[in-house]
């Protein structure tokens, strides 16, 4: 549909205020149909290093010092882009156009039932089958440390109504702060839900059960059976789902079941700049990892499905491997009209921040 309007939407996401001295970017890869994917490798002063590729707008490494003034690596992922091209556990990737769960792959919106791809039992997960971390986006420098990616999702993509153009830019700092600022515009009704699925392990290596967490939630969603919410938010009372206080992840695995695959409504809502969410640290590094969001809810994913993943360095990545710390809405938010919504109509814009702040203790 070629129209004015539609043109005047598009030229809110053109790029603008690009920069010619932007970080190195490199090509890594091709995609099966013979596109570049092309890497960033965003660095500061004191040697952080983020690296951010094309292919799901992904964040494909995260260096930071410990204590001691040691760089490592604190994300999961792959030494080549060859297995990120495969089917993986979201390592790093943008997750949309709805993160997280939407029970039975269905909703309604202004009346009509739409019917999404199924891909996890049931439910529809993280956009579906082919959803953002299977797209090859469009990227641009915006700043000596900063990258812009772009993706035009198409009406029908997935089953989704509306053409939704999407950015996400990548921006890390002199503070050891790696930012991302999430924008999306659309021509029809539809719902949006954007989150980063990094899995962290601030050691580098090992399991995260040892890692103590303090999240900002005192509320978290009751979920299914299938991972679905109930609709209750019922508050963690000093129980297993209890992170008000930082405590190991490990320390009530049990009582959860397991593993933690749950919502948290952050106690701050959806505040107009990024606030405290959770505080990661690993005792042994001192690496800590503060999570800062406009986001009303976190999820908290401790690798509960990780099973031998020949990972980065020779490593093998089992269960609890890392952990997720994933912002964004709520689950399922679409059937669930108490919950914050996640309709984005055309002349509105979706915008998110949540920046990942790393230090020492």
């Amino acid at each position: 549909m070629k129209t004015p309007a539609l043109f005047a939407l598009l030229a809110l996401f053109l790029p603008t205020g690009l920069v010619a001295n932007g970080p190195p970017r490199e090509v890594w890869g091709k995609t099966a149909d013979g596109e570049p994917v092309e890497i960033f490798t965003l660095t500061n002063e004191q040697g952080t290093r983020a690296r951010v590729m094309t292919w799901g707008a992904t964040l494909v490494e995260m260096r930071v010092p410990d204590r001691a003034g040691v760089i490592g690596e604190v994300t999961l992922g792959f030494d080549t882009v060859e297995p990120w091209l495969r089917p993986n556990p979201f390592f790093g990737c943008v997750a949309g156009r709805y993160a997280n769960r939407i029970a039975k792959g269905r909703f309604t919106l202004d009346g009509r039932e739409f019917v999404l791809a199924v891909n996890n039992g049931a439910n529809h997960l993280h956009g579906g089958v082919r959803g953002f971390d299977k797209r090859n986006w469009k990227a641009e420098p915006v700043g000596v440390n900063a990258v812009r990616f772009t993706h035009v999702s198409a009406d029908g993509e997935e089953g989704y109504p509306g053409m939704l153009t999407v950015r996400v830019t990548y921006t890390l700092s002199e503070q050891h702060a790696l930012r991302l600022d999430y924008e999306a515009v659309t021509d029809k009704p539809t719902v949006v839900n954007l989150t980063n699925h990094a899995y962290w392990n601030l050691a580098g290596s090992g399991d995260v059960l040892g890692h103590e967490l303090q999240v900002a939630g005192a509320r978290y969603c009751v979920p299914d059976a299938t991972q679905i919410p109930t609709g209750e938010l019922r508050a963690v009372a000093g129980g297993a789902m209890d992170f008000t206080v930082a405590k190991p992840l490990g320390r009530d695995l049990g009582e959860a079941g397991g593993g933690y695959d749950h919502n948290y409504v952050l106690d701050a809502g959806r505040p107009a700049e990024p606030v405290l969410a959770a505080v990661l640290r690993d005792p042994l590094s001192g690496r800590t990892m503060e999570v800062l969001t406009t986001e009303p809810g976190v999820q908290l994913y401790t690798g509960n499905h990780l099973k031998g993943v020949n990972g980065r360095g020779g490593q093998v990545y089992a269960k609890h491997a890392g952990v997720c710390l994933e912002t964004q809405h709520f689950p399922d938010s679409p059937n669930q009209p108490t919950f914050p919504s996640t309709v984005l109509r055309p002349g509105g814009t979706f915008r998110s921040t949540t920046i990942y702040r790393f230090l020492t203790r």
